[in-house]
């Protein structure tokens, strides 16, 4: 399939004037190629085009971060010049810079999170929780055999069943 497609894709190139123009190469081994704006057979304007052949031929290969940065921004026209090898070096040391800072930043907000919350940190408070929130009852006393009522509030007795009797006759 590969050989075709290339076979194809030349032979396409011969027929419609597009002239693949080398723009640079980055550290991993991808082309970058431009094709000039140019007029097809039938007068049509067609715009300029940027493609980038990666080094690893194969789609499934692809990663992200294969292509660089700046050379993203190029494919997307989001600039309008190619990249130097001498600007990306310098921006990958710049990378490399902020990454050690920012770990030995965290490392230290590590530390000092540490020794604040162990002094700003009340001692834990020890309750006594007696029953379940659910339960009518929860923050009163039991329920006693005798209902109780005082006002509003009215407290029904506890009840058992009478052993050996069944209401269903």
């Amino acid at each position: 399939m590969g050989w075709s497609q290339d076979l194809f894709r030349a032979l396409w190139r011969s027929l419609s004037r597009e002239v693949k123009e080398h723009v640079g190469t980055d550290q991993f081994g991808n082309k970058y190629y431009c094709i000039p704006q140019y007029k097809n057979w039938r007068g049509q304007t067609i715009r300029e085009k940027r493609i980038v052949e990666g080094a690893n031929k194969k789609e499934v290969d692809y990663e992200i971060g294969d292509i660089p940065t700046e050379w993203e921004a190029w494919i997307r026209r989001t600039r309008k010049t190619p990249p130097t090898m001498e600007e990306i070096v310098k921006n990958e040391k710049y990378r490399e810079e902020i990454k050690i800072k920012s770990q030995d930043f965290c490392e230290k907000e590590k530390l000092l999170s540490k020794e604040t919350s162990e002094e700003l940190l009340p001692p834990p408070v020890q309750t006594q929780i007696k029953g379940h929130a659910s339960a009518p009852y929860f923050g009163k006393e039991e329920p006693s055999v005798a209902p109780s009522s005082t006002g509003k509030t009215f407290q029904p007795g506890s009840w058992m069943p009478q052993d050996g009797k069944s209401h269903s006759q």
